[in-house]
């Protein structure tokens, strides 16, 4: 089940859709206006791997950490920014 990200044209805003299946009915409005004039963003996807390096941007990276849980080994993502 794809989820694809818009942007309105008119007014900027972005949204994200689920997919379920080929014969959904959506709602193609952008939440803030209503226009119907969407465009489908490039989505990119973010992961990183515990111990791994990467390319140092001066920027705060996200950390990613793995540990033990009763499924077996997950892991947790440390996201830079202010913490709630």
């Amino acid at each position: 089940m794809p989820i694809y990200e818009f942007k309105c044209a008119d007014c900027g805003a972005k949204k994200e859709i689920l997919f379920r299946n080929t014969d959904e009915k959506v709602d193609m409005a952008c939440d803030a206006c209503g226009s119907e004039n969407l465009q489908r963003m490039l989505s990119t996807s973010n992961f990183c791997v515990p111990g791994g390096s990467g390319a140092s941007s001066g920027k705060p990276q996200a950390t990613c950490k793995s540990h033990s849980c009763s499924g077996g080994t997950c892991s947790t993502y440390d996201l830079p920014g202010p913490t709630r």
